[in-house]
């Protein structure tokens, strides 16, 4: 089902951009499970459902949720490196769901990604400077290497390392090193829009912080837009102009996030938002905690998704998907109606 019309008006054009720069429109992944001799098709992973937001101009739109959610394969949806089921992604107003292989190479340079873990995601078989130059190797074969090693030292200097790393191997870096050149690599075709996929969660709080300040840093330097997935709250907090809530491959909340943190409605994103630590202490919040597991994706339940673990849920809950409907400030739009 999907977004009432309201909502996608109300993304349509954030204050002060000129528009989104990424939209997705009723967004679906479901994976089949194959089983048997011929691989015959038993079921599906419901990955993703019906999921709709955009992205504008220099904006972060952070997508929180638990592990299991859907975040990653929306993040991964968006690039095509996992293929959506259905639905629509514009890029710059062009939809490039509909592009071959060889039709969307033009994009990629302009679409790229942090991936979560800085160990497995750098080749070990790569210098430094093979793996950043990558990118600019395929996007823009007429330059010479003299070019591109050039632009690698000023990418590491960039990203705060030594420009002598490029002839150095990933095991020889720290885990924030490493997501330094993953940086860097993202930032080498010069792309106007990064998934960041959980970049900080595999690093040492001190280190994240350093990553964060980075990313906004270069943010404010490029004017670039991010899709930054995870599932710390307070980290989406401090870099995130809105704020996207999944859960089981839905958006059960969506707002600005001063909005959000400071009126969630939802109540998955009220419990999300208890655990988060306190921040001294006169703060008085509450912790909630949620009963039960969240239900499998292969076999998720009726009606609203979260009901099966909500504190308030009806018995009308389980029988229709709720809409995101607005609340409270213009841009805020919940995916339950009790809590009017």
């Amino acid at each position: 089902m999907s977004e009432p019309n309201a909502v996608s008006q109300a993304q349509a054009a954030p204050a002060g951009q000129g528009g989104p720069l990424v939209e997705v429109k009723d967004l679906r992944k479901h994976f089949p499970i194959r089983r048997g001799l011929l691989s015959s098709v038993v079921g599906h992973v419901k990955a993703v459902t019906d999921v709709s937001f955009h992205v504008g101009e220099a904006e972060t739109l952070g997508l929180v949720g638990e592990s299991g959610c859907g975040k990653t394969t929306v993040g991964r949806s968006l690039l095509r490196l996992v293929e959506p089921s259905s639905g629509t992604i514009l890029f710059r107003g062009k939809d490039i769901t509909q592009l071959s292989n060889a039709e969307l190479r033009p994009f990629r340079r302009h679409m790229q990604i942090i991936f979560q873990d800085p160990y497995s995601s750098l080749n070990p078989r790569m210098t430094v400077e093979q793996i950043i130059a990558e990118g600019p190797l395929i996007h823009e074969p007429g330059v010479s290497s003299a070019q591109r090693r050039e632009h690698v030292m000023e990418l590491l200097r960039r990203v705060g390392l030594p420009p002598e790393s490029a002839d150095r191997y990933p095991h020889e870096f720290s885990g924030g090193q490493r997501q330094r050149i993953g940086i860097a690599r993202a930032l080498a075709v010069n792309p106007s829009f990064i998934v960041c996929d959980e970049p900080v969660s595999a690093l040492d709080v001190s280190v994240q912080a350093q990553i964060i300040n980075l990313l906004m840093d270069l943010q404010a330097e490029r004017k670039l837009s991010y899709l930054f997935i995870a599932h710390d709250l307070s980290v989406v907090e401090h870099i995130s102009q809105r704020v996207a809530v999944m859960y089981l491959g839905h958006i059960v909340e969506y707002a600005n996030t001063t909005d959000l943190y400071a009126d969630p409605r939802h109540p998955y994103t009220k419990a999300l938002l208890s655990a988060v630590p306190k921040r001294s202490p006169d703060d008085v919040k509450e912790r909630q905690i949620l009963g039960g597991e969240p239900p499998s994706p292969i076999s998720p339940p009726p009606g609203c998704p979260f009901a099966p673990r909500c504190p308030i849920a009806q018995p009308e809950c389980s029988k229709k998907l709720p809409e995101l409907e607005q609340m409270g400030a213009p841009s805020h739009f919940v995916r339950c109606p009790l809590v009017k």
